[in-house]
């Protein structure tokens, strides 16, 4: 049973790392593009803005519940199948 759980918490820290990382070249790659259309489109910046703020709380939701399954709910289903 230590061994599962120890097993279990690199598996999280790898899951939420890996989640983190994703996220980050997401929203890096989100940003790059919406600057881009910015400067081609002026006109349609606060549109441009305003999709890239509401993807940007999408990115935070999943790496949220990434962290909520990896931390606080994985831990207590181990042994039971």
């Amino acid at each position: 049973m230590e061994i599962a759980m120890g097993l279990i918490a690199i598996g999280a820290g790898l899951a939420i790392g890996l989640a983190a990382l994703g996220s980050g070249i997401g929203q890096g790659i989100a940003t790059g593009r919406a600057t881009e259309a910015m400067a081609r489109q002026p006109e349609l910046k606060g549109y441009i803005r305003t999709n890239l703020i509401l993807g940007f709380a999408f990115y935070g939701i999943s790496y949220h519940l990434w962290f909520v399954d990896c931390i606080y709910v994985t831990p207590f289903n181990v042994g039971k199948s």
